[in-house]
Order: C-alpha cells, then structure tokens, then sequence
C-alpha cells in the first residue's frame, strides 16, 4: 500500500465555504443568531460578523465546523444557493 500523500491529505481537509453574502443569508434563512452560530462553532459573536463580512475567514478546527453548518443548511435551504447565481 502506497505511502499518504501528505498534499492529498492536506487537500482533503480543505473546507470551501460560500461567498461572505451567502454566510450571512444561509444563517438567516434558518432564522439562526450570529451568536447561536458562535455558540455552535466555538468562537465569539464578532468573529461570525467578520465571516460574513468578509473581514476575516475562518480556521481549522472553526471553519471545519462553520463548513458543515452552512452545508446542513444549504441542504435545506437551497433557494438560497439558487438566489446567488
């Protein structure tokens, strides 16, 4: 068995997120606070704002876990994904 490629496995872990915008009315379409998506995350209030302001992005392991939060969502609201084309 081959060796890991330590690329493949960096590359594996990289979570894409939607448009700062996009963050912001994901979270609104499932009527969630900035602070309850901190809560969930593990960070303060304002870093969320700065996510979906586009001030700042997150980081591992936060931006694992926004990821899949903004996943869940879109897979229940994808009116919204379909509005940002």
């Amino acid at each position: 068995m081959p060796a890991p490629d330590p690329v493949d496995d960096l590359l594996a872990q990289a979570v894409r997120l939607p448009e700062p915008a996009v963050r912001a009315r994901l979270r609104q379409a499932a009527s969630l606070t900035q602070a309850e998506v901190a809560a969930a995350v593990g960070v303060h209030r304002i870093q969320v704002v700065r996510w979906e302001s586009g001030q700042a992005e997150p980081r591992n392991p936060q931006r694992r876990a926004y990821g899949r939060l903004l996943e869940r969502i879109a897979t229940r609201h994808p009116d919204v994904l379909e509005t940002t084309s």
